[in-house]
């Protein structure tokens, strides 16, 4: 990894050879500033504040800032992307870097813009996890990616398409970081241009200035050229050294690599077994202990035995499925027992965390997503003893302006009586709070059609015991 002294480090540095990419930067800023010329289309950037993205940044800056203002008729968007478990100084380092990019762009009278782009709460890793029970992504289920990343930044590229019909989205991507990536690279080439097809978007097109760097190119460059926004690259190189941190970029299709090890990614990623930056960044940062500690108490229920205790037996739908080598069958979403633990630790860590940083104002779920998960478990998994509020106050000692009538007509003392019922007559209380919730979500409806359609499709999922099913099914079993 090159390192200069901050002293030396030169604006521009266009006469600088970069020996692996085999080309000077001034060439670099010439292709840059002929691509943003030769049409009408904005440019979107993606910037994680890794090394290849601040090296792309860099780069598009240096060679707009040679041309004369009048040439500068175009927007440049830069986004970043914040899936609302990043760790909390990387909220504060992508709020304050987007903040100097444009103040300096304007002073400069440059065209960029900084934005932040973030999952719907619908879509947020809380939302799913807890509310919904998704169980923790895995390298099998990587379920995270697409709602918390990649449809973000496809809302932000789609609403500048319908603004101004196309635009040029520009990666920090180089060849050689995984095989799968450079198959991607290869076959969206657009031949006679430098730019490439978007995955998806028949309106969008991809640049990638950085594609033939080599990771020694990348540090040559942050080590020798001066940030243009008030940035420090020294300090970044220091961040990577220190945290064995890795770049973390837009994501905009699912052969992106997982970035659990990146200083750059989700504190909740589990996708990586073991998440050594964290490790490493908590070891200088006290306060980012509990989340590890939560991380990986989020991990331990990958485990096959674990899952066992925490996730139902049936799927989504209801159903029973056997894995393809019928040694098993595949656990459903977790249990709604176990999201109760799981909201409670979160918010005990979130409790911590303040406490022992001293920010009062971190946040690692927010309102919004608490009043979410409320809403999917009353209306979605007969919580009619409504826990969410409960779990809040026994936490934090505090309380939300909860929603007084959001739709859910029973409380605590009905499900009591009713599943007083239901064992006495040995059936599921689950299964008729199901049925009772279709008819009170139907009532007043002038069509009710569809009543008798959702009644079957409940009728007609699992509903024996655990143990009766698996009894059931020994013989399919492989040993």
């Amino acid at each position: 990894m090159a390192k200069k002294s901050k002293s030396k480090m030169l604006d521009g540095q266009g006469d600088l050879i970069l020996p692996d990419a085999n080309r000077a930067v001034e060439d670099i800023y010439e292709e840059i500033r002929d691509v943003y010329q030769s049409d009408d289309r904005p440019w979107v950037i993606g910037y994680s504040g890794g090394k290849d993205s601040t090296t792309s940044l860099q780069l598009i800056w240096y060679a707009l800032a040679k041309l004369p203002k009048t040439k500068l008729k175009k927007p440049v968007y830069v986004i970043s992307s914040d899936t609302l478990v990043e760790t909390p100084h990387v909220i504060s380092f992508i709020d304050q870097t987007l903040g100097n990019i444009e103040t300096e762009a304007k002073k400069q009278n440059l065209p960029f813009e900084g934005h932040k782009v973030q999952p719907l709460i619908e879509e947020s890793f809380w939302t799913n996890l807890i509310g919904k029970g998704y169980p923790t992504p895995s390298v099998t289920f990587r379920w995270c990616t697409e709602r918390m990343k990649i449809k973000p930044a496809d809302r932000f590229i789609m609403d500048k398409v319908s603004k101004h019909g196309e635009v040029v989205v520009v990666l920090g991507v180089r060849k050689g970081e995984s095989a799968t990536r450079d198959q991607v690279i290869n076959l969206h080439k657009i031949k006679g241009t430098i730019l490439n097809r978007h995955t998806r978007f028949s309106q969008a097109y991809v640049y990638t200035p950085v594609v033939e760097f080599s990771v020694d190119d990348i540090w040559m460059y942050l080590s020798l050229v001066k940030n243009p926004w008030g940035g420090d690259n020294q300090e970044l190189i220091e961040l990577y050294k220190a945290s064995q941190a890795g770049e973390c970029p837009l994501v905009v299709d699912d052969t992106t690599p997982s970035c659990g090890n990146s200083r750059f990614g989700c504190w909740t990623c589990t996708v990586v077994g073991k998440d050594k930056t964290m490790e490493s960044l908590s070891g200088s940062d006290k306060w980012l202990k509990p989340l590890l500690k939560y991380r990986n108490f989020l991990a331990e229920t990958l485990d096959p035995e674990r899952k066992k205790v925490v996730r139902n037996f049936k799927r989504s739908k209801g159903q029973v499925t056997l894995k393809h080598d019928k040694t098993g069958i595949v656990r459903g979403p977790y249990k709604l027992s176990f999201c109760e633990e799981l909201l409670e630790e979160l918010l005990k860590t979130q409790e911590q965390v303040r406490l022992m940083s001293g920010d009062p104002d971190i946040t690692l779920i927010y309102n919004a997503e608490l009043h979410e998960i409320r809403r999917i478990w009353r209306l979605e998994r007969g919580d009619w003893q409504d826990r969410v509020p409960r779990i809040y106050k026994d936490v934090t000692n505090g309380d939300l302006p909860w929603v007084n009538d959001d739709g859910a007509a029973f409380n605590y003392n009905d499900y009591s009586r009713l599943e007083q019922i239901c064992d006495a007559h040995q059936v599921p209380t689950e299964l008729v709070v199901r049925l009772i919730e279709v008819e009170r979500s139907t009532m007043g409806m002038r069509l009710r059609s569809s009543v008798y359609e959702k009644l079957a499709k409940i009728l007609a999922e699992e509903w024996r015991p655990e143990e009766e099913v698996m009894e059931s099914l020994k013989d399919e079993f492989e040993v």
